[in-house]
């Protein structure tokens, strides 16, 4: 007979505070475009058909991979495979530096076209959500760099462990988050 599984919520109790407080605050900030863009809607349109779609789609994706890394780095972690562990960290970095690149990328062909975040209010929220959502990504992988670091420990207590699994929630909050905002910016019309 084989012991029942013990399920439990991943990461300390702290740390779904914060996540659910992070989402409470992108929800007042989706809130508000929305209302923003209900005074304006001809406007917001016009503004929402000069994203690059291509780019939004690719960032989601490329967001997407690296929860997926996370998750196989996570379960690696567990497992005792530390090498795994750390490559698939290392790629999740990876996606998130390619994430900062395609955004910066957007941001100078924005601001080059003339559409900064003074143009009109959907280019404001623009910057402003996708900027505030850009720190989170920055922040993010300063956390995936600490997971490098602990997923090399040769023995991990369960303290350390719950700081890992803090952190991989943390960047699947980040990509959460990116999905939201792709489909408020990029898609909704």
């Amino acid at each position: 007979m084989t012991a029942p599984i013990v399920r439990r919520v991943p990461g300390e109790s702290g740390t779904w505070v914060f996540l659910f407080g992070d989402m409470v605050v992108f929800g007042v900030f989706f809130v508000t475009f929305m209302v923003e863009r209900s005074k304006a809607p001809e406007v917001f349109d016009a503004a929402r058909k000069t994203l690059h779609i291509g780019v939004g789609v690719t960032n989601t994706l490329v967001l997407l991979t690296s929860s997926l890394c996370v998750v196989v780095a996570l379960g690696a972690i567990r497992s005792g495979m530390k090498s795994i562990a750390t490559k698939a960290l290392y790629a999740a970095i990876g996606c998130g530096l390619a994430f900062i690149g395609l955004k910066v990328f957007e941001y100078v062909a924005l601001a080059s076209a003339g559409h900064g975040p003074g143009a009109n209010h959907f280019y404001l929220y623009y910057f402003i959500l996708t900027g505030l959502h850009l720190l989170h990504v920055c922040i993010g992988l300063a956390v995936l760099a600490l997971l490098v670091t602990q997923s090399r420990r040769a023995e991990l207590s369960a303290t350390r462990l719950a700081l890992i699994e803090g952190g991989a929630c943390f960047w699947h909050l980040v990509d959460l988050l990116w999905i939201f905002l792709f489909a408020l910016l990029y898609l909704v019309s």
